[in-house]
């Protein structure tokens, strides 16, 4: 179905997921409709299909119907306020969509201002790229310039915990790249509640899965193992 879901604009291209039930959520449809994916496709004639594109450096953008998957699954822990670690951010389109769903609806809310959306790459290229790209809009330049996004390099497999950012933890954590192990360091950052949405690799050489880790109020944490899905490898940066 998804390949029938592309459209000529961004908001035909988004409507088209909604209709085909690719997208459930409304908040999640309205922050997509927010972030043009054109700003963040190396080739714009093929930006609104519902598609993965290359984006260099071994990495991809993935297709929309993905993007719109990891932002409801972790969309319980994706409010105003929350702070958000977006692993293997690359184009940096999830990032911008994870903002826009941890953004107070008005900014004359209590709430504004507090929320942390990081972008970790462990490529410096791509780290610029997606900082780059979420600054060809003028609410993406705004986020940006307050802080509320910023675009950071390091291991993912270690999270993020250098200065303010690490040390508050992580309500959200979407890992963009299929890990060999569901990393500790990852668990431990997470706070409580919160939520891991990450590509797994199957120990078995049966593919890669999601796995859904929750951590609850107590910090008892579950796992699930949801469906398959095929992502680039989140490892060491290249030599």
């Amino acid at each position: 179905m998804a390949w029938r879901c592309g459209g000529k604009t961004n908001a035909e291209l988004i409507e088209n997921l909604f209709k085909n039930n690719l997208i459930t959520s409304s908040r999640v449809r309205d922050a997509m409709l927010n972030v043009d994916r054109a700003h963040y496709c190396p080739d714009p004639e093929y930006a609104y299909e519902d598609s993965p594109q290359s984006i260099g450096h071994a990495a991809t953008i993935s297709a929309p119907h993905m993007h719109a998957s990891a932002a409801e699954s972790l969309l319980p822990y994706l409010k105003p306020g929350c702070r958000v670690l977006d692993i293997g951010s690359g184009s940096g389109y999830l990032t911008a969509v994870l903002a826009e769903l941890v953004s107070p609806q008005k900014e004359s809310s209590a709430d504004a201002g507090l929320a942390r959306v990081v972008g970790l790459e462990h490529i410096k290229a791509l780290r610029d790229l997606g900082e780059r790209n979420m600054s060809k809009s003028e609410r993406g330049r705004e986020m940006l310039k307050d802080g509320k996004v910023s675009f950071v390099v390091g291991d993912g497999r270690k999270g993020w915990t250098q200065g303010e950012d690490g040390e508050k933890g992580w309500d959200a954590i979407h890992v963009g790249a299929a890990a060999v192990e569901l990393h500790q360091e990852l668990v431990d950052q997470l706070r409580s509640p919160g939520r891991i949405f990450i590509p797994v690799e199957d120990a078995r050489g049966g593919g890669q899965y999601i796995w859904v880790v929750d951590k609850d109020a107590n910090g008892s944490v579950t796992k699930k193992k949801t469906y398959g899905v095929r992502y680039v490898p989140l490892t060491d940066a290249p030599k």
